[in-house]
């Protein structure tokens, strides 16, 4: 028996292909279908297209897969609001609902866990457990849509995992997440977040439009301070970042986001932040700065206040467009680099083990 089609995976073409190649009839009807689950989370069969196709919608449904991960737990501080999501292998994720100025940004994961070993991650700390595929990924978005009734304006890719280590995957799911017959997140609402992996932003680069927004977490001024912080910047130097950053900026015309995570007495100094402002030279980019934030077992602690206005301060003065994050969800650990459950790499190695 043909396995069923995942709505979560597909763009309204594709599934309506997919339904047409199997009935041989049905594209429109699938089309609506689709429209339907994406807008309201459910299929009602009210549709005036089916009040003489009842067997036609009866056998589409039969074809089609509409399951979603489970949500297994969930935490709020404030208006932050973490989720864990239950994968059928067993495996976690976690998402997190992040209240704005201008509506809620949904965090998504794009791994169940991470093998950049960023050293003031938590998710770096499971190590890579998998890759999350395109309705995995998808279905952050609609537990938090239709579960906790979230209305959501901004989708990042600055979860569990580096998006681009998982390419084909997090690609398919932003076509899905932008398919305007579906959800229909324009360009502009939708962010990709990379450690540095160059190969991926020139991926990216070369993709059709609609090409996502671009952030890059640099949270360095030095190749040896950044070696420190991020292997991945042993494979691939500020050097090759910059040149990669800079081509990226000059055949899209897009600006770039540089993340910086600032921690004590590791990239905290206004001369950090003067090399910082002098490696950036000739980029469109503004400059996001986030306090660390407390992991499971520490081994940094973040600046004091007047050291982090500081930071900021100098960055404006070299004339960069700068924010100073505002931490939201620290205590439930949803905040910046504390998303990861660095137990869960152990459990499954014992319990293959006594396999």
């Amino acid at each position: 028996m043909d396995s069923k089609i995942s709505i979560l995976t597909h763009t309204r073409d594709s599934f309506a292909n997919l339904i047409y190649q199997k009935l041989g009839k049905g594209y429109e009807h699938a089309s609506i279908i689709y429209q339907e689950w994406y807008r309201q989370g459910q299929i009602t069969g009210h549709h005036p297209a089916f009040k003489n196709a009842k067997n036609l919608l009866n056998d589409i449904v039969a074809l089609t897969d509409f399951s979603y991960l489970s949500c297994a737990n969930s935490t709020q501080e404030g208006q932050t609001g973490k989720f864990l999501l239950k994968t059928t292998d067993g495996m976690e994720i976690e998402s997190v609902i992040i209240p704005m100025q201008a509506g809620n940004t949904l965090c998504v994961s794009s791994q169940v866990g991470c093998r950049m070993g960023c050293s003031f991650c938590e998710t770096g700390r499971m190590g890579l457990l998998r890759h999350l595929e395109a309705n995995e990924i998808v279905s952050q978005l609609f537990v938090a849509k239709f579960l906790f009734r979230a209305t959501i304006r901004n989708i990042v890719f600055m979860g569990m995992g580096e998006p681009f280590d998982n390419y084909d995957n997090v690609m398919q799911a932003i076509r899905v997440l932008s398919d305007p017959y579906g959800l229909g997140f324009g360009r502009n609402h939708l962010t990709i977040s990379t450690s540095g992996c160059i190969d991926g932003i020139q991926k990216l680069m070369d993709e059709k439009e609609p090409i996502p927004n671009l952030a890059v977490s640099i949270n360095a001024s030095n190749d040896a301070l950044r070696n420190k912080l991020m292997p991945i910047n042993r494979k691939h130097d500020m050097k090759a970042l910059y040149d990669q950053m800079h081509a990226f900026c000059q055949k899209t015309k897009r600006q770039i986001l540089i993340a910086y995570v600032l921690i004590k007495d590791q990239n905290d100094t206004v001369e950090h932040a003067d090399e910082l402002a002098h490696y950036l030279r000739g980029l469109a980019v503004k400059i996001n700065v986030i306090p660390y934030n407390p992991q499971s077992r520490d081994r940094y602690q973040a600046p004091e206040a007047a050291v982090i206005e500081a930071f900021g301060f100098r960055l404006r003065e070299r004339g960069y467009y700068t924010l100073l994050r505002q931490t939201k969800g620290q205590k439930i650990m949803a905040a910046c680099g504390q998303l990861g459950n660095v137990k869960l790499r152990q459990l499954i190695r014992t319990s293959k083990d006594a396999n």
